[in-house]
């Protein structure tokens, strides 16, 4: 067996900010073969925890807003070691706050409607110029996800007015026509941004997208400018035809099957609607669809234009528009992957030299040079819903306006951490409510306004209140 020599590794991968056990093989090595001497200091409440892995072109200018990124993302036991049991987790077992909503449908242009559930009691409670959060949940989403909830009393109890945005279907919202919503159809959000804007004339609006509903957001956000004064994307899949060919992987038909279950309720909820459908449609398909590429096939991308199920998945991708996001961006991610590394020719073992996705990147271009690799493996990405590869780092890192924040744990739409975990808040609120107070206060000088009267105004027919 040939002798393997660590020195060139430790050379390349001392930068790694992610701590490692002290007395690893590999710190032995690294500490060997080190030349130079590094002081170590006390980091400030700014400076962000090695455990986080935090970029963007917005970094420098959004970092001050953060009060707790200093200390070390700690996944509660057991429950943060696998992502899988973490998203299931949080899905069923998160406790769920209560909260007295009043909902608002409203009638959009093609006859479609969506509800609007704001927090009962707040138009009379809190100023007209309140900053107005507006909350886009996940696939088949709705105001009663406990993810959602717990956004939503964390925003009102710092007071700002939280609406949650239904889309067609979801969260027992209205279906008056034959199209739900997609990836890629945005002119919903469009008008509840105009109808949301004209109601409250004096205040900033903000959004907050989880899943799905984070590159619906996106996608929003690189055509409009100027109605949204902040925004945070949160597990977004960002490149669907990729988060396509991971759903059909492993563990992770299980999530496929479960939302395709969603999917097809609505559908039956709704079928009369649909008995009459001719053209491409294939509405039994739909209906009896064993996943959400045979829902989408049957029904979704007929409903939209497009050629084909792969036409929809490729031209919805938020990752191809956030180059053109000109509001200010927070994107939130658990992508954390594990690269090991065979080196030498005849080594049989492995070295854990646990990077980041962006740094496996970086050190695997400079091992090109200088070393042999002779079998590169990555473990699964922490989010199983919303893969690592599918997110657009470099289109961030060079957006002025965009910072991504990297968890080494969360799944999906868990991020069981923090001093709330297991059943509280997710470890995210507490950030999220950071940065977007922190551009109400105007401490940041990006460009931040909103128009109200885009879309004009909407007929009182339009709207009709009920308790939930």
């Amino acid at each position: 067996m040939a002798k393997l020599s660590l020195t060139p590794i430790s050379t390349l991968i001392t930068p790694v900010c992610r701590p490692r056990p002290p007395h690893s093989s590999l710190q032995t090595a690294s500490s060997a073969a080190a030349t130079t001497t590094t002081t170590t200091t006390m980091p400030d409440q700014h400076t962000p925890h090695p455990s986080l892995e935090i970029i963007g072109g917005a970094r420098d200018l959004f970092l001050p807003a953060f009060n707790s990124l200093h200390r070390p993302y700690t996944p509660f036991p057991l429950l943060g070691n696998n992502r899988h049991i973490e998203t299931i987790f949080a899905s069923f077992f998160r406790a769920t706050p209560d909260a007295r909503l009043k909902r608002e449908c409203l009638r959009t242009k093609d006859d479609g409607a969506v509800a609007l559930d704001w927090v009962s009691g707040d138009h009379q409670i809190l100023p007209p110029n309140s900053p107005v959060l507006i909350l886009l949940p996940g696939l088949t989403g709705g105001s009663g996800d406990s993810y959602v909830r717990h956004m939503l009393i964390k925003a009102r109890n710092k007071g700002w007015r939280v609406v949650v945005f239904n889309s067609r279907g979801c969260g027992n919202s209205p279906v008056t026509t034959p199209q739900f919503y997609s990836a890629s159809f945005i002119g919903d959000m469009h008008e509840v941004v105009a109808h949301v804007g004209t109601r409250y004339p004096n205040a900033n609006l903000y959004a907050v997208g989880w899943s799905l509903g984070a590159n619906i957001l996106v996608n929003y956000l690189a055509q409009e400018s100027q109605t949204i004064t902040g925004a945070v994307s949160l597990c977004n899949p960002f490149n669907l035809v990729i988060a396509d060919e991971d759903f059909h992987k492993g563990f992770n038909v299980v999530y496929d099957k479960a939302l395709t279950n969603a999917l097809r309720k609505i559908l039956k909820n709704h079928a009369i609607l649909f008995e009459d459908m001719g053209g491409e449609y294939n509405i039994p398909l739909a209906a009896n669809a064993k996943s959400v590429r045979e829902f989408d096939e049957g029904l979704t991308r007929v409903s939209f234009g497009f050629k084909s199920v792969d036409d929809y998945y490729s031209n919805s991708c938020s990752s191809d528009s956030i180059k053109h996001v000109r509001t200010p961006l927070l994107c939130i991610q658990a992508p954390c992957m594990t690269a090991y590394l065979v080196l030498g020719e005849g080594f049989t073992g492995s070295v854990d030299v646990s990077l980041t996705y962006t740094h496996n990147l970086t050190y695997l271009k400079q091992l090109r040079t200088g070393l042999l690799v002779v079998f590169i493996h990555y473990k699964a990405a922490n989010d199983p819903i919303a893969p690592a590869r599918g997110i657009p780092f470099e289109d961030i890192k060079e957006n002025p306006n965009c910072l991504l924040i990297v968890t080494p744990k969360g799944g999906h739409l868990g991020w069981i951490a923090g001093s709330e975990a297991p059943l509280g808040a997710p470890w995210t609120d507490t950030i999220v409510m950071d940065f977007l107070e922190y551009l109400q206060s105007g401490a940041c000088k990006a460009p931040a306004s909103h128009s109200g009267t885009e879309g004009g105004q909407h007929s009182t027919e339009a709207k009709h209140h009920l308790e939930v």
